[in-house]
């Protein structure tokens, strides 16, 4: 049996006549090695004004203070914790603990503002053929308060064309309906880094995009523990990313989206292609021209796209 919506919360019906009831929205945090941020991404989250969610830490193996968050918060939070595999597999852990119909995320070094969770269920109450909506966000860089740039500005309705070129939703500010990860997939736990933008792209080729226009959440940034500072060449991810959608996909995509998936793919190709022209690195220079040619010529499946991640 379904959800049956009541006034504050989803009710489900087991196979043994037994009802229990789920918060409208399960907020997934996972952490590694960050106990006093997870701290306080807790806090916020347990400060909304909107009480009506379940609040699910998975912690990814820390080897630090993280697992006393556990005792600190005690039957606030569910605490989970998993050996080692990356942010997509805790996600993806919390994924398959939650039943609630709404699915929020907050990565463990940003903060949400109070009344994040209230301003979703309204915009989810005027707009309820949306399933994935977010905010805007306030940036912090290095302590410091900054502007987005243009490209990196947040944008509505169907938005698979810009996400092509760099990650247009952020984690810590989107909200989704639950069953969209039935339809599309969960996070590629295959991917060290840019398991945001695979995830997107597969979902904004066939869904609109809701936004709030308000700053409901801040992100921090440039810190030394952050995964884009960790690996070389994120491009390469992001190609793998567009290169799995038209290998495994390119049927369900409108011609429009396969012809720019296709662009894309190949303008950055090219670019890293260039690079390794300048690093001498021959193997990988072999490996990016056999790749252009074979996308030029539209043959996805031959395509060994998940070397990208390897090389």
């Amino acid at each position: 049996m379904g959800p049956v919506h009541t006034l504050k919360k989803y009710c489900y019906k087991s196979d043994s006549g037994l009802l229990w009831f789920m918060p409208y929205f399960t907020v997934i945090l996972p952490t590694f090695n960050r106990h006093e941020k997870t701290r306080h991404a807790i806090e916020s989250v347990l400060s909304q004004t909107c009480h009506d969610f379940e609040l699910i830490v998975v912690d990814d193996g820390s080897t630090d203070d993280t697992p006393r968050l556990q005792e600190e918060f005690s039957r606030r939070i569910t605490y989970i914790r998993q050996d080692n595999g990356g942010v997509s597999a805790a996600r993806n852990r919390g994924l398959r603990q939650a039943k609630s119909p709404y699915l929020a995320f907050i990565d463990s070094d940003d903060l949400w503002l109070p009344h994040k969770l209230e301003e979703h269920k309204i915009f989810i109450g005027a707009n309820p053929t949306i399933r994935i909506h977010q905010s805007e966000e306030t940036w912090i860089r290095k302590g410091r308060r900054v502007n987005p740039r243009t490209k990196h500005l947040k944008k509505e309705g169907h938005i698979f064309i810009p996400s092509l070129d760099l990650c247009l939703i952020s984690p810590s500010a989107v909200v989704m309906h639950h069953g969209l990860f039935d339809d599309y997939g969960f996070f590629d736990e295959n991917l060290p880094a840019c398991e945001d933008y695979d995830l997107w792209l597969r979902i904004t080729a066939h869904e609109e995009t809701g936004l709030i226009k308000k700053e409901l959440m801040i992100r921090y940034g440039g810190h030394e523990d952050q995964l884009s500072q960790k690996y070389w060449g994120m491009d390469r991810f992001r190609i793998y990313a567009i290169l799995k959608i038209l290998s495994q996909r390119n049927d369900t995509l409108p011609l429009e989206y396969q012809l720019a998936a296709k662009d894309k793919a190949l303008e950055k190709l090219h670019i890293l292609l260039a690079g390794s022209k300048k690093r001498e690195r021959s193997e990988l220079t072999e490996i990016l021209a056999d790749m252009i040619e074979k996308v030029k010529n539209e043959d996805y499946n031959n395509i060994d796209y998940p070397i990208l991640l390897t090389i």
